[in-house]
């Protein structure tokens, strides 16, 4: 018999393999000082453009004094228990009516994190009969949910309306075979990696046509899309539409914690049946009134939205002036694409840290296909016109660096290790063990 400890220690994943020399730096960075678009890392101010604070929310003075209130008045600790038993209160529910409303929605049910929630949702809904349709690129909570489904599941390629109906006419085909189920169709208001807003507009006029329930993971577009910020349903002019609309603190809110909005009574069955509420502590009362601030301003400072998109249309129109690909972004979310190996994409980075003071986060393989780099980029309405203009700067000059062939090196550099050393990439290369 094999001892799974050692075949765990023989084979760290392709992540994990570069921990050596990664932690630290690459991976498991510590960003140090107030959150806003500079902070320290390793001793150093950078331009920081890895937060999700999209509306600045974090360090805003109303929010840090109803979070800092409601620590003091309330501690961690209460509500005790899962909401169905003892962890229920006014104030959880007076959030779930205000998420409801501002999402043109019966109901809602907070849940105590995105991922954990999605993954819940999924095995919620669906029994073996039913059929899941998702889009390709779908997060990877989705993707764990759907691990966890016992029935069918089809994907389609990513926005591709063509194929979505090809999967409709398989599972109706399959429903109509067996009998018994139905389809669930899952996408998201926008695509994280890719910062393209899914086709609901599209996908929800297919329901003329063929019967499904559609639910959308709009994380990223909840308080930067549509008039009021209720998200890409109201942007696309169809959230009446979406049966099941889900979505994070995480992002906009700069929070911990989700919700799920509905139709009373679909809400309702969720609430008596998501095991991982049913089986979980419950959202820590400085948490629910620090949302419930968060979400006062959302409604009520327009301006804060109005700043983001300000920003991000900035930076990706400078980027493309420059020459860059941005892909088919319209979100606030902005990929930068370029060409290169893992071993070329940290040295870039650590370049553009150590010597250009620039944070951003970078996805190499096997995330994305090998060959490819994926700057990442999340514009907050934080970020001033001086943060825009010198990470511009720092983008030409590496990308220049890096067709030229100057970050070519046989192994990811050492930076587990060195700590506020600058390297010129033109007359030295890092050490590499």
């Amino acid at each position: 018999m094999a001892d799974i400890f050692e075949r765990l220690l023989k084979n760290y994943g392709p992540i994990g393999q570069h921990r050596e020399r990664a932690h630290g730096y690459f991976a498991f960075p510590k960003l140090e000082g107030e959150i806003s678009s500079r902070m320290k890392f390793r001793g150093k101010e950078m331009i920081v453009w890895s937060l999700n604070n999209y509306l600045g929310l974090a360090n805003h003075p109303e929010v840090r004094k109803a979070d800092g209130d409601a620590g003091r008045d309330f501690g961690l600790a209460l509500p005790m228990g899962a909401r169905m038993m003892s962890g229920n209160s006014d104030y959880h529910e007076q959030l779930e009516a205000e998420l409801a409303a501002f999402e043109s929605k019966e109901d809602a049910i907070l849940v105590n994190f995105g991922y954990q929630g999605m993954v819940s949702l999924i095995d919620a809904l669906c029994n073996r009969h039913d059929i899941i349709i998702y889009d390709a690129e779908s997060h990877a909570c989705i993707i764990d949910g759907l691990r966890l489904h016992p029935g069918h599941r089809y994907v389609f390629k990513h926005n591709d309306l063509e194929d979505f109906e090809k999967q409709l006419q398989r599972a109706t085909a399959l429903i109509e075979k067996q009998k018994a189920g139905g389809i669930l169709v899952i996408t998201e208001g926008v695509f994280g990696m890719a910062g393209d807003q899914g086709k609901l507009k599209e996908i929800a006029a297919l329901k003329e046509k063929y019967e499904f329930r559609l639910l959308v993971d709009d994380a990223h577009g909840f308080g930067t899309l549509g008039k009021t910020g209720a998200g890409a349903g109201e942007e696309q002019g169809v959230q009446d539409q979406i049966d099941l609309y889900f979505s994070t603190f995480a992002k906009s809110m700069a929070s911990i914690g989700a919700f799920i909005a509905g139709d009373r009574k679909i809400i309702d069955f969720i609430r008596y049946n998501i095991r991982s509420q049913i089986f979980a502590k419950s959202l820590p009362m400085p948490l629910v009134i620090g949302n419930l601030k968060r979400l006062e301003l959302l409604r009520t400072q327009p301006e804060l939205k109005d700043k983001l998109w300000e920003n991000a249309l900035k930076l990706q129109k400078g980027l493309k002036e420059r020459g860059f690909d941005i892909g088919k972004t319209d979100s606030v979310v902005t990929p930068v694409y370029m060409k290169g190996g893992v071993e070329e994409a940290t040295a870039m980075v650590m370049d553009i840290r150590e010597n250009y003071h620039i944070f951003c986060s970078i996805v190499v393989y096997p995330v994305i296909p090998k060959g490819h780099i994926i700057y990442r980029l999340i514009p907050t309405a934080v970020h001033t016109d001086a943060d825009i203009e010198a990470t511009l700067n720092a983008f030409s000059e590496t990308k220049k660096k890096l067709d030229a062939g100057a970050y070519k090196v046989e192994a990811i550099p050492d930076m587990a290790e060195v700590t506020g050393k600058r390297f010129d990439y033109l007359t030295q290369r890092p050490k590499n063990k």
